[in-house]
């Protein structure tokens, strides 16, 4: 359920490589499909991110978003790896991101979340 809070996505994953991918994120509620491409719970996730139309992001966006986390002496550290992004989505991609992490860093800090207009690139 935090994903949801933090990520402001609702999805659906196939656990497994080649398993399917859908999901519709963030506050413009952008639809991405695609395939899982590695899986190994908990500590890694890589899938495709295809944008056919609509959302904040130009339909034929299509990127590979790899997920890895590893512990740390004092918590986990989260690595997010992109390949792929078309320049042109470059800002809006990575600005959305900014506002993703803002929310999760308050969140794992026990603050309240930030409303998502009120943050800037």
């Amino acid at each position: 359920m935090q994903v949801r809070e933090w990520f402001l996505t609702s999805a659906t994953i196939e656990g497994r490589v080649g398993g399917t991918v859908d999901m519709v994120t963030g506050p413009y509620r952008t639809h991405g499909t695609g395939r899982v491409l590695a899986w190994d719970p908990p500590r890694l996730l890589e899938y495709e991110y295809n944008v056919a139309s609509g959302g904040s992001l130009p339909g034929g966006t299509q990127t590979v978003l790899r997920w890895e986390l590893a512990p740390q002496e004092n918590g986990t550290l989260l690595v997010l790896t992109l390949r792929g992004l078309p320049k042109r989505t470059t800002l809006p991609f990575t600005s959305g991101l900014k506002g993703f992490f803002d929310r999760l860093e308050a969140l794992l800090d026990g603050r309240p979340m930030p409303e998502w207009p009120s943050r800037g690139p």
